[in-house]
């Protein structure tokens, strides 16, 4: 069996795929991926379209039909009409997914701007209009788990929106995200008809640490290379168990039949070429979870993926991660607030750099 459509129909861990471009939609890459590789959602970000935006000139025309219809649209605008129809289109090739489902799976998602990720009020606006903009039940809106993101998942959540809370390394981040879920979906008038993903950020934290470990540089130091991000992934899915299966919070909105609000694995790809390829993925399969992978890491495990129930391991040898790190002095609180800082920088300045290309390509237009 395809290890990929394996992790699904073995061990109940949606894929996701972790990249957008029109042409994927176009010539039926999509769907050839819904179909033989059991993908069951797709995933964007400021980083993402930038590349595909900039990278081609797939999108030349509909820039022609935007401007010819405003000939004063700004950059931002241009882009957003790009977005949305690229988000549309995958979205309609994903609904079977959503249907076959019963809106569990087959959600694509679309990011608020990383210029709100500090603004409650502005991002909730944004949200909103995008929602309707996109106009699609299996459109997901990204927000990052800043503090001032956790109020707007909240509200979001509360008001019927699907939500991916993304940029988290922290299991702290992890669990105010749950509860601003928990929080939203006990207000909400039909709670069953909406799903969230809480995105956890994975191979980032290894990057960090090992940077860390190396410099201190002792054999017990040395020894805890790339093991840092899978035991933080792990203690967060056992926070999940805590929270959506054992603790009393979510009980009452699980009774009107709303969905749990799934771990989702993000930044999946190996950093380090010294690590397995596909080692984000191996490491985090266990149920009720979704794996975002991006194409490169995808293929890779179509052919040499080895699914087993990786995480019930893994929070087995967790603790004893995380005080070997306190151990040799590692301040993981620390790391995971500087990842999350330099997260939302790294997206603001992706979709800047967007920008500016979008209003290169508007001027050579108006010339």
């Amino acid at each position: 069996m395809n290890p990929l459509v394996a992790l699904w129909d073995e061990h109940r861990q949606a894929v996701w795929l972790d990249f957008i471009q029109r042409s994927l939609m176009a010539d039926g890459g999509l769907a050839r991926l819904v179909a033989s590789d059991g993908v069951r959602g797709v995933t964007s970000n400021p980083s993402i379209f930038k590349n595909a935006i900039t990278g081609s000139d797939e999108y030349d025309e509909q820039i022609d039909e935007v401007l010819l219809a405003d000939p004063d649209a700004t950059a931002t605008e241009v882009y957003e009409a790009l977005a949305i129809r690229d988000i549309q289109a995958a979205a309609d090739v994903m609904r079977s997914v959503y249907d076959n489902s019963q809106g569990t799976d087959g959600f694509v998602s679309l990011e608020v701007s990383p210029e709100l990720a500090c603004d409650t009020s502005g991002t909730i606006v944004d949200a909103r209009r995008l929602w309707a903009a996109v106009n699609r039940p299996n459109l997901m809106i990204k927000v990052p788990a800043t503090a001032e993101g956790i109020p707007a998942i909240e509200e979001l959540i509360a008001a019927g929106i699907n939500v991916n809370a993304t940029l988290m390394f922290s299991l702290a981040d992890y669990e105010a995200v749950a509860m601003a879920f928990v929080c939203g979906i006990a207000r909400c008038p039909e709670p069953a008809r909406v799903a969230s993903v809480a995105s956890f950020f994975v191979s980032r934290v290894d990057s960090a640490v090992d940077k860390q470990l190396e410099a201190i540089g002792t054999p017990g130091a040395l020894g805890l290379r790339g093991k840092a991000a899978i035991a933080n992934a792990c203690l967060a899915y056992r926070r999940f168990h805590e929270i959506f299966h054992g603790g009393p919070d979510f009980a009452a909105s699980k009774d009107r039949g709303a969905q749990v609000q799934r771990p989702l694995w993000a930044s999946t790809s190996t950093k380090n070429p010294s690590y397995p390829d596909v080692l984000y993925v191996e490491e985090l399969v266990g149920p009720e979870t979704v794996n975002t992978i991006p194409s490169a890491t995808l293929y890779a495990y179509r052919y040499h993926g080895r699914p087993r129930k990786a995480l019930a391991e893994g929070m087995e040898r967790a603790d004893e991660v995380m005080e070997g790190l306190a151990g040799v002095g590692i301040d993981l609180d620390a790391v995971t607030q500087k990842l999350q800082v330099d997260g939302v920088k790294s997206f603001a300045d992706a979709f800047q750099d967007l920008l500016l290309s979008l209003e290169t390509k508007i001027s050579s237009r108006r010339a």
